[in-house]
């Protein structure tokens, strides 16, 4: 009956491109456009393709959806890992479907036999997109013989093709989960993602061709794999409710960016506010199905993963939270320090740390301790007391475990987890207390507070008055109300900054068109400034300015200078920063002797984190453009803070990419500014990765004189592709003994400056991979095939 069966659908199969067809030819094109969403449609209207709309973005994805149902569920995409803006464009020529953006950078085309011509495509009820060839019948490309993660009634899954689920609901990006064959197996894995590496498999066929089931293909009927004498396997799937005939009801086999492969149902012809139902899945509990020694697990990292009516859900720690919150399953990190820092020398364990119960969760790998026999009490004590424990799992034994935690999972029994959290931490801790041996404190800019209070207090009677004067248009001492309005920072007289530098006396540095003064306000009891000073006020220089004021007037985070104030009177553009008293990263890099390598590390990190804020944590998107040293200061604790943002971008909240005329200093330039193209936040990634191998080596990449050492990025990328990582530091013993970070962070800032900002990770990437919480992919070179 099933080969009968399956006969009778491929037969259906194959007359699909010859009977029922609505033609799409050539020249025919889509635009993407946010007001009309043009598509091509199926002969019946279920299936449509073209650009849709990503939800809470301006981007559009080339896909091909149900077009009956109200949600529009995407089956198929073409750009995925690349959607594009508003003005891109499909068109269907004799070589096949071509995408390319608004400025006709081609973004992705159909593979096809060169040798061949397209006649027409079409759409077919099946939801298959096809191009015909001009010479024959048979078709050079299908959507069906290229998946992404879905596959439909009548479609058939060949051996050499895999689903790859995507990253997460709303992101279509390639996930980390494969669906493949392996020897006519057809199995389930993990990946060791962002690469394309398996981790071992969760779930099997059982066909593989060692034994009598050998199967070389997947057909999406009742979904059954089909042996190579031509009879049947069927898939021992999880049913959760009745399968119905496929008639009545629209089918679809998902991948799910969990990582389970899911059968859904939708009834045809429905009404109201209605979902997909899950018919069946595999496997029965992902959560423990999965179980390798390397790989976060089901959940990301440092969380944990517990059934929830079929659907895996990942849950954080007492103490921890998301990396991502629109990730759920990108894993979670501690919202303390842990370890034993250099704050905590003179306390008790017991006293900064305490313990909080999870019962009946465990994280069964990556144990470095086991304590037996041992009381509740003896482990708790001993996880408070051991700076490299985060939690202990407790039973009959006492197993130890370090950050980060993989494969969490809800177990019942015994067992409880122990998570050693730190006390009176808050929700969202910002981190490590820094101390000051000599002040007690960080010192904390009391007088910029201060006036802030003030002139805030003061904001009815400033406000009315400075309209008043702009209206007068009076010639002397004009004020410009606008940027006081957009930024609500307290303005200052130049005559009052005059003041607070000994009128302009004591000079920190200065740039092309500014310079930067040591001042000292006239309200608190912590009051040295930083003021700069445009040195001439042409066109580009005031745009310099407002850029400035407007990017960090909008910030807040610790690891981004502080705007205090700023001055624009007459031809008078001042800016008033936070005094950092530890100089720029630049001088410290060079400094003799060598900074500590755990001090650089920490910067390294807390530069990523202030990037990741201004990529996407900030209502406004902005984009840097002049990551350097000399851009990175350091406060009384050497914490970085970013800094001049006279050259950022800001852009729209749903804008993902820019043109501009090129920005930034030689040396950390990204490739893509001299090619006239749109740039994104990846400029800053490619910056980011040259500062962070001169952190490493200590040294600048472009040496100021000829006679000098040879470009930092060179040196180091052929010592890395030549297995001679050791020599870029070979006078730093401090590194030297740290060889694991040492790679992991080369490979980083490797894979930061590639030439295609198309493969560069995003910071949020890069910071991930530089707290250990992701694989570090190994830079794309064939002599290496493994992951860090």
């Amino acid at each position: 009956m099933a080969g009968a069966k399956l006969v009778l659908l491929t037969l259906c199969y194959l007359l699909y491109p010859i009977f029922g067809l609505e033609n799409i030819t050539l020249s025919s094109s889509l635009t993407a456009n946010y007001k009309n969403l043009s598509s091509w449609l199926s002969p019946s209207g279920d299936f449509a393709f073209g650009f849709q709309k990503l939800k809470n973005t301006n981007l559009f994805l080339l896909a091909i959806w149900f077009d009956q149902i109200p949600e529009k569920t995407i089956i198929w995409s073409a750009n995925g890992d690349n959607a594009t803006q508003e003005g891109s464009r499909l068109e269907l020529t004799a070589k096949g479907l071509v995408l390319t953006d608004p400025n006709g950078v081609l973004l992705w085309k159909t593979e096809i036999d060169q040798t061949e011509n397209v006649s027409h495509a079409a759409i077919l009820n099946t939801g298959n997109l096809v191009l015909v060839s001009n010479y024959s019948s048979f078709n050079l490309w299908e959507s069906f013989k290229n998946p992404t993660d879905t596959i439909l009634p009548s479609q058939i899954l060949e051996s050499e093709t895999s689903l790859y689920s995507r990253l997460t609901e709303t992101d279509f990006s390639r996930g980390r989960f494969e669906l493949y064959f392996d020897n006519g197996d057809l199995k389930l894995a993990p990946l060791a993602w962002p690469t394309k590496s398996r981790y071992p498999y969760y779930f099997s066929s059982g066909t593989s061709a060692n034994g009598s089931n050998s199967g070389n293909k997947l057909v999406f009927e009742d979904i059954f794999i089909v042996k190579a004498d031509g009879l049947t396997a069927q898939l021992q799937w999880v049913t959760q409710e009745s399968v119905a005939s496929v008639a009545g009801n629209y089918y679809r086999a998902t991948l799910d960016y969990n990582g389970v492969l899911t059968k859904y149902v939708y009834p045809r012809g429905s009404v109201g506010d209605r979902s997909w139902s899950i018919a069946q899945y595999i496997p029965l509990d992902i959560c423990t199905s999965i179980f390798n020694n390397y790989g976060s697990g089901a959940c990301g990292y440092n969380s944990y993963c517990s059934m929830i009516n079929g659907r895996p859900n990942c849950t954080c720690p007492p103490g921890y939270s998301f990396m991502d919150g629109n990730n759920l399953f990108g894993g979670c990190k501690p919202n303390f320090p842990l370890g034993c820092g250099v704050e905590d020398e003179s306390e008790k364990m017991e006293e900064l740390y305490e313990i909080k119960e999870l019962p009946n969760v465990n994280w069964p790998l990556g144990d470095y301790e086991r304590l037996e026999p041992y009381s509740e009490a003896e482990c708790r004590t001993s996880c408070l007391q051991d700076c490299s424990c985060a939690v202990a799992i407790y039973g009959t034994l006492c197993w130890k475990k370090r950050l980060p935690l993989g494969n969490g999972r809800v177990e019942m029994g015994a067992s409880k987890a122990l998570v050693k959290i730190r006390k009176g931490a808050p929700l969202d801790y910002p981190g490590p207390i820094c101390t000051n041996k000599k002040q007690g404190k960080c010192s904390i800019l009391i007088g910029s507070l201060a006036s802030s209070v003030v002139f805030n207090g003061l904001l009815l009677i400033v406000v009315p008055l400075i309209l008043f004067l702009k209206f007068k248009k009076k010639s002397n001492g004009v004020i410009q109300v606008s940027t006081f309005l957009e930024t609500n920072l307290p303005m200052f007289s130049y005559q009052e900054l005059e003041e607070a530098t000994d009128n302009f006396k004591e000079e920190l540095g200065r740039g092309s068109s500014a310079i930067v003064y040591k001042g000292n306000l006239k309200f608190g009891s912590s009051n040295v400034v930083a003021i700069k000073k445009l040195d001439k006020l042409t066109q580009e220089a005031d745009r310099e300015f407002r850029t400035e004021m407007k990017a960090i007037g909008r910030t807040c985070h610790k690891n981004l200078v502080r705007l205090v104030g700023f001055c624009e009177e007459g031809t008078g553009r001042l800016l008033v920063y936070e005094f950092m008293t530890n100089g720029t990263l630049a001088n410290f890099l060079l400094g003799v002797p060598k900074p500590g390598w755990n001090t650089r590390a920490k910067i390294a990190l807390e530069v990523a984190k202030g990037l990741v804020y201004l990529h996407e944590d900030c209502e406004t998107p902005i984009i840097h453009c002049d990551i350097k040293p000399e851009n990175i200061l350091l406060d009384d604790c050497f914490t970085a803070r970013i800094s001049d943002f006279g050259l950022a971008k800001l852009l729209a909240s749903n804008q993902s990419r820019t043109l501009t005329i090129i920005r930034g200093t030689r040396g950390y330039v990204a490739p893509e500014w001299f090619r006239n193209v749109a740039v994104t936040a990846k400029v800053d990634v490619y910056s980011y990765g040259v500062m962070l191998l001169e952190i490493i080596c200590c040294r600048k990449n472009v040496p100021k004189r000829e006679s000098e050492e040879g470009i930092l990025t060179d040196w180091v990328c052929d010592s890395f592709m030549d297995g001679r990582v050791d020599d870029v530091v070979a006078s730093d013993e401090e590194i030297v003994v740290d060889k694991d970070r040492l790679y992991r962070w080369v490979a980083i800032a490797i894979l930061c400056i590639q030439e295609d900002p198309s493969k560069r990770p995003s910071m949020k990437m890069v910071l991930q991979m530089l707290e250990g919480y992701v694989e570090v992919p190994l830079p794309p070179r064939r002599l290496f095939s493994s992951s860090f």
